[in-house]
């Protein structure tokens, strides 16, 4: 037997729904929701100014921010 012959179908992970999709679903509903719950109004410190804005704005904003960073750093490669 050589070292790539398995035993499995070799189907683990496969198709729309798979362990990691579903990990980031569950994910992106729990920060929605972390994000609803979160209304009133703060001030944030960014760099040198203060700036007063509804806390769902600033934390949608960082979930954008840290998409963007994630989808970069983890893009896949063209060969």
């Amino acid at each position: 037997m050589s070292p790539k012959d398995v035993s499995s179908d070799g189907r683990r992970g496969t198709g729309l729904w798979t362990p990691g999709r579903i990990a980031v679903a569950v994910l992106v509903a729990l920060v929605i929701v972390f994000i609803c719950v979160n209304t009133q109004k703060v001030t944030i410190r960014v760099i040198v100014p203060e700036v007063t804005m509804p806390l769902w704005l600033a934390l949608l904003a960082m979930f954008l921010i840290g998409l963007v960073c994630g989808g970069y750093l983890f893009r896949r490669k063209g060969k």
